[in-house]
């Protein structure tokens, strides 16, 4: 058997597939201060005793420890002269017209930011050697060290003598082994995040691991799966675990249903994270997280801060705002029964989309007097009715998703309209359409696992590892590739490995990453619309890739829990202005050929609202095909 499970702010999904190819899903509500014991609660429900199995696990751990700035206290390392490279960084202005922007405020204050003396050149070559002098006694305090020391890409034996003379001074990594690229910034910047969120995630599986009586493997951030001992590693492969489970598993949903690319859309309790996806989900080495950049492949991922749980507020200026600020899983939306804050879920309970009995099958009941009474007070301070107000929070909700879609799409040169959109998370079925018919895409599929997709996800993923090292002026490719495959047949046994390259104009800023002795002139001009095949091109990074395939789960009519509300009924929505007495119940109430909207398909873990002017059928896989007639 195996168990994918997806840890989010406020449920934590589980995806189980059975010995016998069934699989199943179901949710517990999370808990923030011991995930670990949700999930091997979960496990001790999906797992009759003395089973054996193994579980895929997406954290947030190490994502949580970042934006809340909660991570090991952290010293970072390099050469002397550099001490200030982090709080330098780049002169890029994220806020072009702000004449006074607030500087970024980085993750290790500068009296823990210590130079060594050594020196080695862009080519390789040793300027001056290396002497950590007392290092390790001003070390004294710290949980964590990275060590980032100038042009280590082009030779790392500085890096590989600190690693060894820092031994026992807690968690210590170095840029040769998080990130070997080019450029020092990011590369410091990506080690530096490693260390930091490092001992959180070493604990984290560490209790885990001890805990639970299957082998666990995570999730990370490029779609691939790690094991437990190389997360606890290489913890910045794992900032975007839980979100890249979801991408995978939308990109299956849609070529199940005869697409070749999606727009996937991922609306949870806490955030909406969207990403453009071919026949592959789209990877990408330029991430940031927050104001952070992150030199490791990812999934090319945009999030926003836009969740059922995400808080509806009036500023200053009396304008409604929604989100970034979340209930979480404590205390939750006002209709879990504790939180005073109105929320997204709030809204959808008070327009009649979401029923008091029907979250998670009826196992959680919904106050919905509460719900109102917190959308109200949001409403008193607007001027507006309590019905009002929840439509609007739940507009301004689908404008801060619409914004992060566009972000993905037309800001990068792609249309939308070509594009199906999958919906998914608990909210995505809510939100699909409308958002679809503003952005004029035509098509929305919704999964059967709607609720749980990230973790079924986790079932599809492939073992993965990336490996690269700088090439910027080298002309002995295959040595440098033999390196890192010696590596990688080390590290991940029967492995396939593919050969990628960055590859620029001479001249040029950036690069594209395109399979060694690929066309990067017809992938420039796919990306940028242009392409010079005269013009000379550079390598600046080399780079492996090993996969160990898995197994893939069948998606033919996945099961899951049956809801309460199995029975068709009618339900009482605001919509389009009005009130509304429109057809509730689960997919399979409906006929599986076509129906109409206005109707509400009512699953375990999640709610599809089909309005006027939409079609809907049903696909093998159980998923909904809405379209826009």
């Amino acid at each position: 058997m195996r168990i994918g499970i997806d840890s989010g702010g406020t449920f934590t999904d589980f995806a189980v597939l059975q010995d016998d190819g069934r699989l199943e899903s179901f949710k517990l509500r999370s808990n923030p201060a011991s995930p670990a014991s949700v999930i091997l609660a979960g496990i001790a429900r999906a797992l009759p005793p003395k089973t054996k199995a193994d579980v895929v696990h997406g954290s947030t751990v190490a994502t949580n420890a970042l934006l809340e700035r909660k991570g090991a206290k952290t010293a970072f390392v390099t050469t002397r002269g550099f001490e200030d490279l982090i709080a330098i960084g780049r002169q890029n202005r994220p806020e072009l017209y702000n004449l006074t922007p607030l500087p970024a405020r980085p993750l290790v204050p500068r009296e823990l930011c210590f130079g060594v003396e050594e020196r080695i050149l862009f080519d390789g070559s040793v300027d001056t050697p290396l002497n950590p002098g007392n290092l390790r006694q001003r070390l004294t305090g710290v949980e964590s060290v990275a060590i980032c020391l100038l042009h280590s890409c082009q030779n790392d034996v500085h890096e590989r003598a600190l690693l060894e003379a820092l031994e026992g001074v807690g968690y210590v990594c170095a840029s040769c082994d998080i990130s070997p690229e080019f450029r020092e910034f990011e590369r410091a910047s990506t080690t530096l995040i490693n260390a930091y969120v490092g001992p959180l995630m070493d604990r984290y599986l560490g209790q885990l691991e001890a805990a639970c009586p299957h082998p666990v493997a995570i999730m990370q951030s490029n779609g691939g799966l790690l094991t437990a001992a190389e997360a606890r590693k290489q913890a910045v492969r794992t900032i975007l675990s839980g979100p890249a489970g979801g991408i995978v598993g939308a990109v299956e949903i849609a070529r199940l249903a005869g697409f070749k690319k999606a727009l996937t859309f991922d609306m949870g309790g806490t955030s909406t994270d969207v990403a453009l996806a071919g026949e592959q989900p789209r990877l990408t080495t330029e991430a940031r997280i927050e104001t952070f950049p992150v030199r490791v492949p990812m999934l090319d991922i945009h999030t926003v801060g836009a969740g059922g749980g995400s808080i509806a507020t009036v500023d200053a200026g009396g304008s409604l705002r929604v989100g970034p600020q979340s209930a979480g899983a404590v205390p939750g939306p006002a209709c879990y029964g504790i939180g005073e804050a109105a929320t997204v879920t709030d809204a959808h309970v008070v327009l009649g989309r979401i029923g008091a009995d029907q979250l998670v099958g009826g196992e959680m009941h919904l106050d919905a007097d509460r719900a109102t009474r917190a959308v109200a007070a949001v409403g008193e301070q607007l001027g507006l009715g309590v019905i009002e107000t929840a439509a609007a929070i739940v507009r301004v909700a689908n404008s801060n998703m619409e914004r992060a879609i566009r972000a993905v799409s037309v800001e990068r040169g792609e249309d939308p309209r070509e594009f199906p959109l999958v919906a998914f998370g608990g909210g995505g079925g809510l939100h699909a359409c409308e958002l679809a018919e503003e952005l004029g895409v035509r098509t929305v599929i919704v999964p059967k696992l709607a609720g749980a997709l990230s973790a079924l996800g986790m079932l599809l993923a492939d073992r993965t590892r990336d490996y690269s090292i700088g090439a910027l002026g080298a002309s002995d490719y295959e040595a440098r590739f033999r390196r890192l495959e010696k590596q990688a047949r080390k590290d991940v046994r029967a492995a396939e490995l593919t050969r990628f390259a960055d590859v620029r104009y001479a001249g040029q800023s950036y690069e594209l990453t395109v399979r060694f002795g690929g066309d990067f002139h017809a992938e420039h001009q796919r990306v940028y619309g242009y392409s010079d095949s005269q013009r000379a091109t550079e390598i600046v990074t080399l780079r492996v890739r090993a996969i160990v395939r898995v197994e893939r789960p069948s998606l033919r009519q996945p099961r899951q829990p049956q809801i309460s509300s199995a029975v068709p009924g009618k339900r009482k929505v605001w919509l389009a202005g009005r009130w509304r007495n429109l057809p509730a119940a689960p997919r399979e109430a409906f006929d599986a050929k076509a129906g109409k909207g206005p109707l509400l398909v009512t699953d375990y873990g999640s709610t599809t609202l089909v309005p006027p002017g939409w079609s809907m059928t049903r696909d093998a896989t159980g998923s909904l095909i809405l379209r826009r007639s």
